[in-house]
């Protein structure tokens, strides 16, 4: 665990200063980040995977600078889109937000992204956005009209300060409906009401559910404050959600700024095409895991600085299942060479240097390439110590290199997803623990059906592929 004086200096790019400042945190020994998580109304694609990843890595890099990271991930489980699913398929809201929250679980999991520390939902905050919610009515920020409450754009002068646009700009991208009830056509809703076939709650204004903006900033305060130190999230969210995020925060806390360094990722695009349904592109996170290893995915979304764009190719891909292969094998020629300790501490400082350079992933992973050719070069034992123990250090940062040599050339070569064998063994065991030996039975017998085969020795269960 880092302490604050072993903290070297830090530079993120702030989307609202537009330029990369030196990342200081109003309290070193406390740093908070908040990224905005899934709906979950269907399977997640590669574009929601790459805000995934992206911040994964830094909150895996801000954990070994500070000595502690309050990093919180929302799931948005209330909201239109999720409404239509469940008419579409004929099911209950319920089955759609736990189906689909899973899933998104289980492929996060697969990429090798951490669980963050609080994933607050927003179905269980609805007291605290109702109270958020009375505080811009009691302020003057907000007006209640036609059983809806909308916050009043014009109220806050600094509106659009994080987008930089214009407020015609910010009209037209918004692409909002000039609804009777408000005032200014660029108004958003904080509250609207529900039908009874609708989800809602009871609030001051009469049975309904909170606008998506809302929701977030409700989320934000409950779990770390008024003030954050990083807001993250895909390019896409800067405008309208999180320009209405900042406005409704900074107006429902007198005036306190609600975040100090707004960091956005770039999209992705298919091929030079931009990813749509109507085009039919979109890329599911579980079916690309069944093309290629996991970790292969992940440093594909490495490939490029977090802020860029991304074009996703199949070549693309192949070229990163390469570039691990050559990783690999570099750990796999030291198989003799003891890991005398790979923590954190032993992270070259030229890597961390590069992520300290506003998460630069690409020059990071420059130097942890160049460590794998220095390592063909080498006859000394110590000397090849230290760069074994570099490589798996800075490959963790990364969430890279977490498995076997001989694994990752079995299970690459096989088409087989070690993310997945691995969260089996792990459900197998509780149930063994919880003596339910069917379920362990079965999850045996899935994965010998799939190739794998099971073997329970004194440290634990191992696993092989049959043949």
């Amino acid at each position: 665990m880092a302490t604050t004086t072993d903290v070297k200096h830090m530079f993120l790019y702030n989307t609202r200063t537009q330029r990369k400042e030196e990342f200081c945190p109003q309290d070193p020994n406390r740093v908070t980040m908040y990224v905005c998580g899934p709906t979950v109304y269907s399977f997640a694609h590669i574009g929601n995977a790459r805000p995934a990843v992206v911040f994964d890595v830094l909150a895996r890099f801000l954990r070994r600078e500070y000595p502690t990271l309050v990093y919180v991930r929302n799931v948005t489980d209330i909201d239109d889109k999720i409404n239509a699913a469940a008419a579409e398929q004929g099911v209950s809201i319920s089955a759609i937000t736990r189906t689909f929250t899973r899933a998104y679980h289980e492929d996060l999991e697969a990429l090798g992204v951490m669980a963050p520390d609080v994933e607050p939902r927003v179905t269980n905050h609805i007291p605290q956005i109702i109270d958020m919610i009375d505080e811009l009515l009691r302020a003057g920020y907000a007006y209640e009209e036609q059983n809806h409450v909308l916050f009043h754009v014009p109220s806050f002068g600094d509106y659009g300060e994080l987008s930089h646009r214009n407020p015609e700009d910010m009209l037209a991208g918004a692409r909002v409906d000039v609804a009777p009830y408000k005032r200014d056509p660029a108004d958003f809703v904080l509250w609207k009401p529900s039908s009874d076939k609708l989800p809602g709650w009871d609030s001051p204004w009469g049975r309904g559910r909170p606008g998506w903006h809302i929701e977030c900033s409700a989320m934000a305060e409950a779990h770390l404050g008024n003030t954050i130190d990083i807001h993250g999230g895909g390019h896409d969210l800067i405008f309208p959600h999180h320009e209405n995020e900042n406005a409704q925060s900074v107006c429902a806390h007198q005036g306190v700024p609600f975040c100090r360094y707004w960091v956005h990722n770039g999209l992705i695009t298919i091929e030079g095409e931009k990813m749509a349904k109507s085009v039919g592109n979109i890329l599911l996170v579980r079916d690309l895991l069944k093309q290629a290893p996991s970790e292969a995915i992940r440093l594909a979304l490495l490939t490029a600085h977090y802020r860029g764009p991304l074009d996703w190719t199949g070549e693309g891909v192949l070229q990163a299942r390469r570039s691990l292969d050559r990783l690999y094998q570099a750990l796999r020629d030291m198989y003799d060479i003891p890991v005398i300790d790979h923590s954190r501490r032993n992270v070259p400082d030229t890597f961390l240097d590069c992520l300290r350079d506003d998460l630069n992933t690409p020059k990071a992973l420059a130097v942890l390439f160049g460590l794998a050719r220095e390592a063909h070069t080498v006859a000394d034992k110590a000397h090849k110590s230290r760069i074994k123990n570099e490589m798996l250090a800075a490959g963790e940062l990364l969430g890279l290199l977490q498995q076997d040599p001989e694994v990752w050339f079995v299970g690459a070569d096989a088409g087989i997803n070690t993310a997945h064998i691995e969260r089996l063994i792990k459900e197998r065991e509780a149930a063994r623990i919880a003596r339910d030996f069917d379920t362990a039975d079965r999850i045996r017998d899935t994965l010998l059906a799939q190739g794998v085969i099971l073997e329970d020795v004194a440290e634990g269960t191992r696993w092989r592929v049959a043949g």
